[in-house]
């Protein structure tokens, strides 16, 4: 399975910050056994985000997007808007469960506009751009990605039937 970090940034574009937060999502991602074929930073303009998205979805193939960055309260945060405009389903209970998870451990992280969803085969989840928010994030969904990505890409048929006695 292959996977992209697309990190939202405009300091991180301009190169006047390194990016460690999508280098944590690299380093958790990778312990299920998924490639990381894109990365990139792009800056906090929705168009270019989208963009983004569809290209990386849509031509390139790509399994699984995770966005970092751009999903607070600021009006340079337009991930979770960007996202929304191209997704086909969302999938609140992956967001859901980051911020009631994180919330313990910084209450603020329950502000997290964070969203997720599935573009064609591809699953889209937006991260926050903090690399410690980032790692207990990946943290809470990493046990469910490789079942949605097989369910996506169609090589799991029978949901239902898991753990059934």
């Amino acid at each position: 399975m292959l996977a992209g970090i697309l990190v939202i940034s405009d300091k991180g574009w301009r190169g006047e910050r390194l990016d460690d937060s999508g280098r944590v999502a690299q380093e958790v991602i990778s312990q299920i056994g998924i490639e990381i074929a894109k990365y990139e930073i792009v800056p906090d303009e929705a168009e270019v985000i989208s963009g983004k998205l569809i290209e990386w979805s849509d031509e390139v193939g790509l399994d699984l997007i995770l966005t970092s960055g751009g999903t607070g309260l600021s009006p340079r945060d337009v991930t979770p808007e960007a996202t929304l405009a191209v997704i086909d389903k969302s999938i609140p209970g992956l967001t859901e469960s980051m911020r009631m998870d994180t919330m313990k451990i910084k209450p603020e992280a329950i502000l997290s506009r964070s969203v997720a969803g599935t573009r064609g085969k591809c699953l889209i989840v937006n991260l926050p751009g903090n690399p410690k928010a980032v790692r207990e994030c990946l943290k809470v969904i990493l046990p469910v990605l490789p079942h949605a990505l097989e369910v996506l890409g169609g090589r799991v048929s029978e949901c239902g039937n898991r753990g059934a006695g």
